[in-house]
């Protein structure tokens, strides 16, 4: 499920705070969105997702609307967590989909293995840790096996081994076939986990590349520039 966007601006206020830029990306690999703060990030992020009017240009999924809608999810960098326990935290976003409830408690007892909250499946959701919430929101957002995922900073508040943790089921994910757009500010993330980078400046696309190549031979003064911890603007 590939996405085009062409000639896309987002202005507020009289202020554009988006574009305008054109891009393609393919239907598979882990595509990190880099660039100082006020780039455009989440705005970019959320233009993709959908819930963020386009002031003028177009967004179009290589699928209809609501294929696109229903085949994404989202996760943000400070989770929204429902008022209810981890296990029916998990179980939501299958409910909505209408799934018979036995297998929804075998898809439940799955995922909170494999985010590590098989004991805390009662707990009150709002009561974890922030990288017990974060693990949450990305379990909830992958049960449903989404085509596209978006987060935007997933790490940001997080330690060392909690962003393991969130890093290690974005790479299975990705395997089993998820196609992973995400903003970071941690180089070393990037590195990491990116098949290929788009570097934003001033809301646009200032560069793009193979992640290999846009860490060995940036092609702009001022990637160069943000990798080397400069002040971009």
């Amino acid at each position: 499920m590939s996405v085009s966007l062409r000639d896309v601006t987002v202005r507020r206020r009289g202020k554009t705070i988006l574009g305008p830029l054109s891009i393609d990306l393919d239907a598979a690999g882990f595509s990190i969105v880099l660039g100082p703060n006020g780039a455009g990030k989440t705005t970019f992020l959320k233009i993709l997702h959908g819930v963020e009017r386009v002031t003028d240009g177009t967004a179009e999924w290589s699928v209809s609307a609501e294929e696109a809608r229903q085949a994404q999810a989202y996760v943000f960098q400070s989770p929204i967590m429902l008022r209810r326990s981890v296990g029916q935290n998990l179980a939501y976003p299958l409910q909505l989909l209408g799934m018979d409830k036995a297998d929804v408690a075998k898809r439940v007892l799955d995922w909170a293995g494999r985010i590590g909250l098989s004991d805390a499946l009662e707990r009150p959701a709002p009561r974890l840790s922030g990288g017990e919430r974060q693990k949450l929101a990305l379990g909830r957002a992958l049960i449903r096996s989404p085509k596209v995922l978006f987060l935007d900073e997933p790490c940001a508040n997080l330690d060392g081994r909690s962003t393991r943790e969130i890093e290690t089921l974005l790479l299975a994910a990705q395997r089993d076939g998820t196609r992973i757009i995400m903003t970071t500010h941690d180089l070393g993330q990037a590195r990491r986990l990116a098949s290929d980078i788009v570097f934003l400046l001033n809301g646009q696309v200032h560069e793009r590349a193979p992640a290999s190549e846009f860490f060995t031979t940036p092609k702009t003064v001022e990637a160069k520039a943000f990798m080397e911890g400069d002040i971009v603007e």
